[in-house]
């Protein structure tokens, strides 16, 4: 029978564990040695578009390699979440998931992901709210006013946002519930549809993120009513919350976030989210996100994952109380 010495096997323990971390630490070190994508569920020019391509742009130079965006488009997020889980997990093809992830885990019948167990969070990129907006000329100068004449008269006023089950469309079927009013929503293919129609006076009230109305807001062609945070925003500060316009507890914030494909090493995500912690403190980055309505904010890969919880929970409410059909 051999026996070894228990000092020998502590020993040989210590320098196992070494190797190991010697070994993350290299890996961390190196990567990443070629170019990242980043997956977007999205097509190219809106408000997730334009924030992954700021970060992926200042990724790459604070890393050293390129990080490119590739939009793939696509009810509930379903292809560009194919491509990314199919992936290999080594920090190589990266996700953006959004709060419209979390609508789609309820929206769906059988979504063929699971967003909690798929991915690995990393870090969050930005927030938002939406602009409650009416036309300059309407006969609605606060929120208060459309939701007295929305008692008055239950039904009558039309609400436009874009498609069913967008983020905006339940904001609006959460308006309706939490402020206790009844009124028609109007679902467009696309926001310059809805603002057309709100222009035209066919609508009396649109839902949109500030990036999509900005410009009108600016020619003075739509009147902002209020948005939908729980505080005023660092990007709209005089433009007062639902709250404050008499709808107590409502609040509805968007959000974009980096996540890799489930069992990406955890050096990688920390060195992405390290990286990110560094970029969204930026003033230039900051500056250029809050002019498109957008708070930078990075986060802990805990925090973005508790959140997505959360807002599929929050989510899963509203569609069932709106009876929205699952697609």
């Amino acid at each position: 029978m051999i026996f070894v010495d228990r000092a020998v096997l502590r020993i040989v323990f210590a320098i196992s564990l070494l190797v190991f971390a010697l070994s993350a630490l290299a890996a961390e070190a190196s990567y990443p040695d070629r170019s990242v994508r980043v997956v977007l569920p999205f097509a190219a020019g809106g408000v997730a578009d334009i924030t992954a391509r700021i970060i992926a742009e200042k990724l790459g130079d604070k890393l050293g390699q390129r990080f490119y965006v590739e939009n793939q488009p696509g009810a509930g997020g379903i292809a560009a979440a194919r491509t990314v889980i199919s992936s290999a997990p080594d920090g190589y093809t990266l996700a953006l998931l959004s709060n419209g992830t979390a609508i789609s885990v309820s929206l769906f019948k059988k979504l063929p992901f699971d967003p909690l167990k798929d991915f690995e969070p990393i870090s969050s990129l930005g927030f938002f709210d939406f602009i409650f907006c009416t036309g300059a000329t309407s006969e609605f100068k606060t929120l208060a006013e459309f939701i007295a004449a929305a008692k008055t008269k239950p039904g009558a006023l039309n609400v436009g946002t874009i498609n069913i089950g967008s983020s905006q469309n339940l904001s609006a079927e959460l308006f309706k519930t939490a402020a206790g009013i009844d009124f028609t929503i109007v679902p467009y293919r696309a926001t310059p549809e809805v603002g057309v129609s709100l222009l035209q006076g066919d609508i009396a009230l649109m839902i949109d993120s500030y990036a999509s109305v900005k410009g009108n807001l600016a020619d003075r062609k739509f009147r902002a009513l209020a948005s939908s945070g729980p505080m005023r925003s660092e990007s709209t500060p005089e433009i007062a919350t639902v709250q404050e316009g008499g709808v107590a507890n409502y609040e509805v914030v968007s959000w974009n976030a980096l996540f890799a494909p489930a069992g990406t090493p955890p050096e990688i995500v920390n060195r992405l989210n390290g990286a990110l912690q560094d970029i969204l403190a930026d003033a230039d980055v900051k500056k250029r996100l809050l002019e498109l309505g957008i708070v930078a904010k990075a986060g802990t890969p805990q925090e973005i994952s508790a959140r997505l919880k959360s807002d599929i929970d929050k989510w899963q409410k509203v569609i069932e109380k709106a009876g929205i059909q699952r697609q």
